[in-house]
């Protein structure tokens, strides 16, 4: 169908990683993103979040990471696009793209982890980076500020399944164990996936730390860190409030996430 339609198209192979991108750039002006699928299962079966700012320093960034996939219709060539803070009606907003800067943006998410005072909120289908679960287990473990998130309970038992395959489980297990078990996460029991199966995933991706705010496609995974993704991480307590709320929100609406023994 999309093949029939009068514009351009560039299908990005999504091997070894995947473009998972879902923004827009309107008019090198504005930027719609966030953890979306054009389906209409995200639309009507999962949780997500979308962000719209109206910036044409933002927009360039996000049409130059564009420019770099529709170029090499590779994703490992993509992501070279500046971090450093745009200033967005007084609101600092920094843009990250990976792969090009996937480890940096893991990083940058784990160091707020840590340093953050007040309270921490978490909404990711899966949490598998090591440096942020290494952030989330300290914190969970310290127990000094709120911490709290919700997760896709069936990918994260998933996650678990494929650790014990590849041996991560000896390392990565006992930090993702710590922190979930130790600050009230609930998880979401969503279908598993299969072709022709619904998809009603927990699918947004949101990190709280006091008045920091990171919102894309990016899931807090080490695979997230290898595809093709984008984050927008603002300065805004508005909108940290706001999100921490939505999150308080989704996670009232499950049980405590259950690990897989």
């Amino acid at each position: 169908m999309l093949e029939t339609l009068p514009v351009e198209l560039a299908p990005i192979p999504g091997v070894p990683d995947l473009m998972h991108h879902k923004f827009i750039v309107r008019d090198a002006a504005s930027v719609w993103a966030g953890s979306t699928n054009w389906t209409d299962d995200s639309w009507t079966r999962e949780e997500n979040v979308i962000l719209t700012i109206d910036s044409p320093e933002i927009a360039a960034r996000y049409a130059l990471d564009f420019q770099q996939l529709w170029e090499t219709r590779q994703v490992d060539k993509s992501g070279k696009v500046q971090t450093e803070p745009v200033d967005v009606g007084g609101v600092p907003v920094r843009t990250w793209f990976s792969p090009k800067r996937g480890e940096r943006l893991a990083a940058r998410i784990a160091k707020t982890i840590k340093t953050a005072e007040r309270r921490i909120r978490i909404a990711s289908p899966v949490i598998s980076s090591g440096p942020i679960l290494g952030a989330l287990a300290e914190v969970a473990s310290d127990g000094r500020i709120d911490l709290a998130g919700v997760v896709d309970q069936t990918q994260i038992n998933e996650v678990l399944y494929q650790w014990d395959e590849n041996g991560n489980n000896t390392w990565k297990e006992p930090a993702l164990r710590a922190a979930l078990s130790r600050a009230p996460f609930s998880g979401k029991v969503s279908t598993p996936y299969a072709p022709g199966r619904v998809h009603d995933y927990m699918h947004a991706k949101v990190t709280v730390a006091d008045d920091t705010v990171f919102i894309g496609s990016f899931n807090l995974s080490h695979s997230g860190e290898l595809n093709a993704e984008n984050v927008l991480e603002l300065g805004h307590p508005e909108l940290a409030e706001r999100m921490a709320r939505f999150i308080d929100e989704v996670r009232g609406r499950y049980e405590p996430v259950k690990l897989r023994d």
